[in-house]
């Protein structure tokens, strides 16, 4: 039974380290067992499998239980688990899915705590109900829901506290174990996403810069017959209070979902990652399942703004451009637009087809005027990169992604993941031509 001291976030170093540090010993304590019993005569593929369930069943629940950067990483890395090939993602799914949805709740004392700090001591008076049972957890805090003083029904984001320190001591001491989850996704970089979410952690760590984000989204897209944004009804800088939002989690959806459902909420998912900029100014910078609701009205409703990046310029115009000239076969213009914007230096000597052959795979959703996200397709190119034998993955090592690019690059990655667990088929090609400068021009 665990105590409520027990259900804080763990924010002693030394215990949060013996905590990760587990992760591999036991996943070399499992693999000499496994020696054993092979050795034994059970089949391999049998422990094999055994081996790959365990390992996966220890490294998220530890996610999980110590959330801060450990469980934003797991969060992270679930979006990518349709590039892995279905043997070896079978055993993690639904470890995967349970880590995008849920995480230990804080004891009830420190939420009563918390909201008596940011909101003040008499801050029951502003609600006229509040259920201490959190709706929902996630990597730095968690939901609870609650009736606003005026009869709202609203959502209380409480963060944890000591989640700060918790945040960068985890994603610091993940980083020395990065090879290990080269296990669970073969040949992903995981050390330049840890770089990344370090960047961006003390931005997320701010609810006051959330809130003010969830406004701009929300006014953007006020009314709007697709996204559905609540508005932020008080905030503080550890407290954001929005209005309630019913419906069913993408997560559940890619579990259990109609294909009407997958369908519609892929489309509406493009459809907020290609407007968000050019409405809003902003791109939804966390595309995580768990962020997303498709509602009873059939909009997809967003409920995280932690992660956000400001583009009040909208989408840069070149991304259109070059994969219009791409789809185009104008594979002279394509390199000499790419030098241009940075994706190939100009020391660097390459083939203008070949780098347009590498290139046209990637943009096969928008080549035509429907397309299927699928596990088998994204798999396709996650090894076409990743074996390093393959003249896209020597051709892709010799090309540059520009800092300006590199958040888009890792959301639009992060989203098209999302969509392929969804198998999500819709006209994306409409999508980008509405929404993304330079493309339909």
């Amino acid at each position: 039974m665990v105590s409520d001291t027990g259900r804080d976030i763990p924010r002693g170093a030394v215990s949060r380290t013996a905590r990760l540090a587990a992760l591999p010993l036991g996943a070399a304590g499992r693999a000499t067992l496994g020696i054993g019993k092979k050795l034994s005569g059970r089949p391999g593929e049998e422990v094999d499998a055994e081996l790959q369930a365990r390992t996966a069943e220890q490294l998220f629940a530890v996610l999980g239980q110590l959330k801060g950067g450990a469980m934003k990483l797991g969060q992270q890395l679930s979006i990518f688990e349709a590039a892995v090939p279905e043997e070896v993602a079978g055993p993690y799914r639904e470890a995967l899915v349970k880590l995008q949805e849920a995480a230990p709740p804080m004891p009830v004392r420190t939420v009563h705590a918390v909201l008596a700090q940011q909101l003040g001591g008499r801050w029951r008076e502003r609600f006229r109900e509040f259920d201490d049972t959190p709706a929902a957890a996630a990597s730095i805090g968690q939901v609870h829901r609650a009736t606003w003083r005026d009869g709202r029904d609203v959502a209380v984001k409480i963060q944890y506290p000591g989640a700060g320190t918790a945040l960068m001591a985890d994603l610091n001491q993940l980083a020395r174990f990065a090879r290990m989850f080269a296990v669970l996704f073969p040949g992903m970089e995981v050390k330049p996403l840890i770089a990344e979410l370090k960047a961006r952690a003390e931005e997320e760590l701010d609810y006051g810069l959330e809130a003010d984000a969830q406004r701009g989204f929300a006014a953007a897209y006020a009314d709007d017959p697709q996204i559905a944004v609540p508005r932020v009804v008080a905030s503080a800088p550890k407290v954001i209070v929005s209005e309630w939002q019913e419906g069913t989690s993408l997560a559940r959806i890619i579990a259990s979902g109609t294909r009407e459902q997958r369908d519609r909420a892929g489309l509406l998912m493009a459809v907020l990652h290609f407007s968000g900029p050019q409405r809003a100014g902003l791109l939804h910078a966390d595309p995580h399942p768990g962020n997303f609701r498709l509602l009873p009205d059939g909009r997809l409703g967003v409920i995280d703004f932690g992660a956000t990046a400001r583009l009040p310029g909208g989408l840069p115009e070149p991304i259109g451009r070059l994969v219009k000239w791409a789809l185009d076969g104008r594979a002279e213009d394509v390199l000499t637009d790419l030098r241009a914007e940075g994706f190939v230096r100009q020391s660097v000597q390459v083939d203008a087809q070949a780098v347009l052959d590498f290139l046209l795979p990637f943009l096969a959703p928008v080549a035509e005027p429907s397309f299927q996200f699928t596990r088998a397709w994204m798999q396709q190119q996650a090894n076409r990169l990743g074996d390093p034998r393959s003249e896209a993955s020597q051709l892709g090592r010799q090309l540059n992604l520009p800092p300006a690019y590199l958040l888009i690059h890792r959301v639009t990655i992060g989203s098209i993941g999302v969509l392929c667990q969804l198998d999500a088929q819709a006209p994306y090609r409409g999508v980008c031509e509405e929404w993304l400068p330079g493309f339909a021009g």
